[in-house]
This record gives C-alpha cells, sequence and structure tokens, in this order.
C-alpha cells in the first residue's frame, strides 16, 4: 500500500492507504479525527468539509492520492481552543441542534469569511447554501456567519 505525506492541522502526516481512498475515511478511521462528519458521501450536504490549502473543499470526494504535499485544516484545527470567532458565534447564538452538520458549517463559513471578511445577508446566504441541516436552523447559522464577520482572520 502507498504512504502519502501531507500537513494536517499544521502536523506532517504519514498515512499508508490505498489510493482511492477518501480524505475523509483517512481522517476518520486511520487519524481518528471524527469531527468531520460523514453525511452523504456524495458531496452534496457539506457535513464532511475541510479546508485543503486554504480553501472550503468536501473530503469524501478527495482521494488520498490527490493530496500528497497538501495542507489540510479540520475543524479540530481551527482552533485548539474553541476560539474562532465563528465557533464563539455559534455557541453565543446557540445555533446547533443536533449538531452533526456544523463541523462542515463553520469551516465553509471560515473560507468564506476570510475571502470575503464583510458580506452582506444575501452573499452569507449564497455562500452558505450547499451545506445542509436536517434541523433546519439556517437563520442562527445566517446569523452566526454575520456576527463573525469582521472578526475571522
Amino acid at each position: 500500500m502507498p504512504s502519502f505525506s501531507l500537513t494536517i492541522n499544521g502536523k506532517n502526516v504519514t498515512v499508508t492507504a490505498d489510493a482511492d481512498t477518501p480524505l475523509l475515511w483517512v481522517l476518520r478511521d486511520e487519524l481518528d479525527m471524527v469531527g468531520t462528519k460523514y453525511g452523504c458521501g456524495i458531496g452534496q450536504c457539506g457535513a464532511c468539509t475541510v479546508h485543503v490549502d486554504g480553501a472550503a473543499t468536501r473530503s469524501c470526494l478527495l482521494q488520498i492520492a490527490t493530496l500528497d504535499g497538501k495542507e489540510v485544516t479540520t475543524i479540530e484545527g481551527l482552533s485548539e481552543d474553541g476560539s474562532h470567532p465563528l465557533q464563539q458565534a455559534w455557541k453565543e447564538l446557540d445555533v446547533p441542534q443536533c449538531g452533526y452538520c456544523q463541523a462542515g458549517q463553520i469551516m465553509t463559513a471560515a473560507s468564506f469569511l476570510k475571502e470575503n471578511p464583510t458580506p452582506t445577508d444575501k452573499e452569507i446566504r449564497e455562500a452558505m447554501h450547499g451545506n445542509l441541516c436536517r434541523c433546519a436552523s439556517y437563520n442562527r447559522i445566517e446569523k452566526a456567519v454575520a456576527a463573525a464577520a469582521g472578526k475571522s482572520n
């Protein structure tokens, strides 16, 4: 089985896996990083969103072989102590209900706010539309992203 070297949450990691293994399963099964969730497995729900070289990406669609030498950030690496402005806004506005989709929501929002630190409500809604929430806490998600806007880096 081949080995692949990448940086995950600032740490150099070498993983041994079949080349076509999705990053999601490497994170969860090989590295025991379970913050990234399995939702649909076909890139439509956003529960598995991580950052690859800073861009929000669906980890269920990424084969580990395509990530050799890349930098990956998961929800565990967004901030070690939960102090990221989005994580704080999520807590302050009591966003999650079941919480299952929240890591993907936060990772999508973090990438979006890095590119657009002062978005309009419409821009937030458009940026977040690809992340599904079965509990339908979309209004609170949008309010939390707006609250974190300008505070994220």
